[in-house]
């Protein structure tokens, strides 16, 4: 008996102390994520983006400046706040990434499947990302208004749920093993419950974001990509209908939270 008291005791102490150490290390994050705040290093990307926005450039030596968000031509303020939404002229619902392509494409004469294959921070993929920085700013603090009224809008919110729902793959992974409910967190990191407006907030608000362990800047379509590698899912194809489905169904469920991109993440 004294035995047993003395292995539980033990147990006990050694839970208690690893709690407290998990605490203290996220509490450490928190504070080192603060102290950097004011020098988000994706201010270098937003600096390179605006220069790439303004710049005539392609086939055509066009700049972007025209090039419609859904705010109107050339109108950054607020518009990565109301995307993914459709558009009456690709007759698609796209993401940020995406009408950022079908501008290159159409103003600047662009081959679209060349940035769509071309990988991460590779070709004029790189150009796509550091204009994503300079948009996405142009939002920061406003309110999260995903539309979901069109047909096609409410056709992909349900296909991204159902993506965020569906559990497949070597691990028997899926968006909701992670993030389908609170108090989860992975290597001290804490994972919000998309399920929820408050969680859903705080996972689509934050990206884009400069990603400190990797040294550069993530856009959103690069984040769901880690996402499936990590359940080892195979690669999805970037700005691929089941991606954009995927922001739509976060973005929706995140109405009236608050942008913070670019978000500063571990």
């Amino acid at each position: 008996m004294k035995k047993t008291i003395k292995t539980t005791l033990l147990v006990s102490l050694s839970m208690a102390a690893g709690l407290a150490f998990a605490q203290s290390a996220t509490d450490d994050i928190a504070k080192y994520r603060e102290m950097i705040a004011d020098g988000n290093p994706a201010e270098l990307y937003e600096a390179a983006g605006e220069d790439i926005w303004a710049k005539p450039m392609g086939p055509k030596n066009v700049s972007l400046q025209k090039c419609d968000l859904g705010k109107g031509p050339g109108v950054v303020k607020g518009a990565s706040a109301e995307l993914p939404r459709y558009f009456k002229d690709t007759n698609k619902v796209q993401d940020l990434e995406s009408r950022i392509i079908t501008c290159m494409e159409k103003l600047q004469g662009y081959n679209a499947q060349e940035i769509i294959d071309a990988g991460f921070e590779k070709g004029k993929r790189k150009d796509v990302e550091a204009v994503v920085a300079y948009v996405v700013t142009h939002s920061k603090g406003m309110k999260i208004k995903v539309p979901n009224k069109h047909p096609k809008e409410k056709a992909m919110f349900t296909m991204g749920e159902k993506a965020f729902y569906f559990q497949g793959g070597p691990m028997d992974f899926s968006c909701a093993s992670c993030h389908g409910e609170d108090g989860k967190r992975i290597r001290l990191q804490d994972l919000p419950n998309i399920t929820e407006q408050k969680g859903a907030a705080l996972g689509f608000g934050y990206w884009p974001a400069y990603r400190v362990s990797s040294g550069n800047f993530w856009t959103m379509q690069r984040r769901l990509n880690d996402c499936y590698r990590q359940q080892r899912f195979p690669e999805p194809i970037y700005t691929s209908d089941v991606t954009i489905a995927l922001s739509v169904y976060m973005g929706v469920k995140a109405n009236g939270g608050e942008m913070n991109t670019p978000g500063l993440k571990r």
